[in-house]
């Protein structure tokens, strides 16, 4: 059973690192592709949920406005994400969300009221000198690295507070709420400021590859995640999520061609980067073990 579930969160690391491929391959602008896909993310599990599972999705107002929140910091992660994507490539996209894990280091412990960790402020440190070895060398792609840091700061606070949630309601219906949330604070705003006209611009093919993106790209990985938490350690899933950019790149690297292909260096950096999230993964594991 360990090996199956191993297997599955490979398999639901992978989905999430082809999010990227399919950010790039949907010719929809940001707002357009976030607006769509928290959409219909939100239909799916809204579907899984009463539907299949026959459960209620019923929480207080207080849980309601929070989770609300959280899901406009996910709006705000997807956004800048793909628009990351838009204005630079994949690549740069992927290597900045690496930054999540220094901006976690230092409010996760003011969230969670714990003392801060040495070992993953210093491993943060060499994170944003990568990160900064990669704008000089590809200073051509600024403003994708500048969005991809926003990307991976409203990513943390997502993930923080998040964490904050679980226990509170069923998970189900915490990331439906989030989703649902957050396509509604867009849509509101949209109707607002006039520019929910510019939802229509999109085409056939484009709201097919956002349906796909919608279900088995963002739905199922997320439900499937929360399943696998019964089998794996958080240690384990931690761990394996952060081989997403690698997945991500390496396939934006074969699919895409010329327009993925970066400087020595760049692959060096990033290369660094993950390994830094990785010895920092297993530093953590042998702490826990002599905790225990």
């Amino acid at each position: 059973m360990h090996k199956l579930a191993l297997f599955r969160l490979h398999l639901i690391v992978f989905l999430w690192g082809f999010t990227a491929i399919l950010g790039k391959l949907i010719h929809a602008n940001a707002q357009i592709l976030v607006f769509y896909r928290m959409l219909f993310a939100s239909i799916f599990l809204f579907v899984f949920i009463r539907v299949f599972k026959k459960e209620s999705i019923k929480v207080s107002k207080k849980i309601f406005f929070q989770l609300a929140a959280i899901g406009f910091a996910m709006a705000l992660h997807w956004y800048f994400f793909f628009y990351s994507i838009k204005v630079s490539n994949v690549s740069i996209a992927l290597s900045c969300v690496s930054l999540s894990t220094l901006f976690a280091s230092i409010l996760e412990p003011i969230i969670f009221k714990r003392k801060i960790d040495i070992s993953e402020v210093v491993m943060g440190m060499v994170i944003v000198a990568c990160i900064l070895l990669i704008f000089k060398t590809e200073i051509h792609f600024k403003e994708g690295i500048i969005y991809g840091i926003l990307c991976a700061v409203f990513g943390t606070i997502f993930s923080v507070f998040n964490g904050k949630m679980f226990g509170k309601t069923s998970s189900g219906k915490i990331i439906f709420y989030e989703i649902f949330c957050g396509w509604l604070i867009l849509m509101i705003f949209y109707l607002l400021s006039g520019q929910i006209f510019q939802m229509n611009e999109i085409n056939y093919r484009d709201l097919a590859l956002i349906c796909l993106l919608a279900s088995v790209f963002t739905a199922f990985p997320m439900l499937e995640s929360v399943k696998l938490m019964k089998y794996i350690s958080p240690f384990t899933l931690i761990l394996t999520v952060n081989l997403e950019p690698v997945y991500g790149i390496i396939l934006a690297f074969f699919i895409f061609g010329e327009s993925e292909h970066m400087s020595r260096i760049f692959y060096i950096a990033s290369g660094v980067m993950i390994l830094a999230i990785i010895v920092n993964g297993l530093i953590k594991a042998r702490k826990t073990k002599n905790l225990n």
